[in-house]
Order: C-alpha cells, then sequence, then structure tokens
C-alpha cells in the first residue's frame, strides 16, 4: 500500500494540481488586493461611501443580515471584474509574446489550405516549366 501512494503522489497529475493550487492561492490574494486596495475605495467613491453590511431585519429574537449578503453580491461582482481584467490582460500579453516567438513562421496547422489549381492552370506551368528548363540547355522533354 505504501508503494501504490509513492507511485500516486509522484505522478505528474499530482505535481501539477499542488502547484495549480498554490498559484491560485497566490493569485487569489493579487486579486483580493486589487479589488480591496484600488477598485473598492474608488467604487465606495462613487457611490457615496454607501455600507450595506449595516442593513438588517429584525424578526423577534433573530437578526437578519441581509445587508453583509448585498455586499458580498457586490464583492464577489467586482472581484469577478477584476480577475475577467487581469486574465484578459494577461492573454493579451500571452498572445503578443507567442507571435514575436514565432517571428512570423506558421506551423503546418497554421498555415492555410489552398483550393487545388484548375488543370489549365496546372498545365500552363508545366508547359512554363519545361520552356525553362529548354532556354537553360537542359534535356529536351517531349510533350504529349
Amino acid at each position: 500500500m505504501l508503494k501504490e501512494f509513492k507511485e500516486f503522489i509522484a505522478r505528474g497529475n499530482v505535481v501539477d494540481l499542488a502547484v495549480g493550487v498554490i498559484i491560485g492561492g497566490a493569485f487569489s490574494k493579487i486579486v483580493t488586493s486589487l479589488v480591496d486596495n484600488i477598485f473598492g475605495p474608488i467604487i465606495g467613491m462613487i457611490l457615496g461611501g454607501i455600507d450595506f453590511s449595516e442593513l438588517a431585519i429584525k424578526v423577534g429574537s433573530a437578526k437578519i443580515l441581509y445587508g453583509v449578503f448585498i455586499q458580498n453580491i457586490i464583492d464577489f461582482l467586482i472581484t469577478a471584474l477584476c480577475l475577467f481584467i487581469v486574465i484578459k490582460i494577461m492573454n493579451k500579453f500571452n498572445s503578443d509574446l507567442h507571435k514575436i516567438g514565432k517571428k512570423g513562421k506558421k506551423t503546418e496547422e497554421e498555415k492555410e489550405i489552398l483550393p487545388p489549381k484548375p488543370a489549365d492552370i496546372v498545365l500552363l506551368e508545366e508547359i512554363r516549366d519545361l520552356l525553362k528548363e529548354n532556354k537553360k540547355g537542359g534535356k529536351k522533354k517531349h510533350v504529349d
């Protein structure tokens, strides 16, 4: 059983997942900081410093904090917007780097698939090539 556990841990997928979780945690801190320290205050100024977290309804001895829920929805939307913007910028940056790295070279997949040439064009190109060979002093070929 210990041997199977070692094989499980040594698999690339587990290590990749662990790296992804760690990077995700670090990235989460960046996004949270962006929301809390930059976008949050700006939106707070725009809304006039409204804080929904104090809104509540008292029903008997229970206190329903619906304002906290509204505030969490607003925080989620701001976080989602910030994450969208950051990922959009990163994708643009990666796309630009990918283009620079290629230096204009296209892979086989990216090359355009051209339609086949018409038979008359192919025949004319063959005749042209044969005439070029004859001018250079190459062997004379008989054209059928």
